[in-house]
């Protein structure tokens, strides 16, 4: 049965996922966030699938999560609290992370806590001149979540990453991509189109290379030298077995376009 709240199709090899919740925002409920984990889950397993959008409709690319409904504070058994996030926020961040096909991020608006940090784990992330992402937590008297503490120093350093957390205040789409948050910011109307470019442009490409290649630089932060050759070593090992990777090579000696299957 569809979701209401999530729209999904597939074409020409990508999923397009967009959440799809305006007048909330799209902020995440937890029906909201395991639909997202399978379909990220589902874009993994399937041969035919070659890349992946995230996106959302009207001002918001996600608020975060929707913290309507859960227990009072005072309701609350120890453990509760860690057990929750262990099995939601951060299993979705993972989700991303460990998707094996390319996410792109179209960020259309504002992209608060879980919200902006479901964007920033995507592999590319394209933002709208009017976009915003804001480390929301502080405000709320709150410690980061949803893999923040660990995203953000990885991609701008931490004193930078502290300046975001410890003040809350928004950031522009532009100051974005001039910290490195994001790739490229885009006019509005111009979001989606940039996007299904780039979607497109990996869909036609060695979907096992760029996984292993994917792999490989999320993993770099988190190991030494020695881990990190010996995993390079391992990938290409493992790609040389793939027909795209006989194929890249063939058509170098051959002198002609590579055609990639994905495969």
């Amino acid at each position: 049965m569809p979701d209401p709240w999530i729209r999904t199709t597939t074409d020409q090899h990508v999923t397009h996922i967009t959440l799809d919740r305006p007048e909330a925002l799209n902020a995440l409920t937890p029906g909201l966030r395991e639909k997202l984990i399978d379909l990220l889950a589902g874009a993994s397993a399937d041969p035919d699938v070659r890349a992946v959008v995230l996106t959302g409709t009207g001002r918001g690319f996600c608020a975060g999560a929707d913290l309507r409904g859960g227990p009072p504070a005072g309701e609350r058994i120890a453990g509760d609290v860690a057990r929750t996030l262990r099995l939601g926020a951060q299993r979705l961040i993972a989700a991303v992370l460990d998707c094996e096909k390319p996410v792109v991020a179209a960020v259309n608006g504002t992209a608060a806590g879980l919200g902006a940090h479901l964007a920033l784990a995507c592999d590319l992330v394209l933002a709208a001149e009017s976009a915003r992402f804001i480390e929301v937590f502080v405000r709320r008297g709150l410690v980061p979540d949803a893999g923040g503490a660990y995203l953000l120093p990885r991609l701008i350093g931490p004193q930078r990453a502290k300046e975001l957390m410890f003040f809350g205040d928004a950031l522009g789409a532009a100051d974005a991509e001039r910290l490195g948050l994001v790739n490229r910011v885009v006019p509005d109307g111009e979001l989606d189109k940039t996007a299904r470019a780039w979607a497109a442009r990996l869909a036609c490409g060695p979907t096992r290379a760029l996984t292993l290649t994917k792999q490989l630089v999320n993993a770099s932060l988190d190991t030494d030298r020695a881990g990190a050759f010996a995993a390079e070593a391992a990938a290409q090992e493992i790609n040389m077995t793939t027909t795209d990777a006989r194929e890249g090579v063939a058509s170098f000696t051959e002198r002609r376009e590579p055609r990639f299957r994905g495969r």
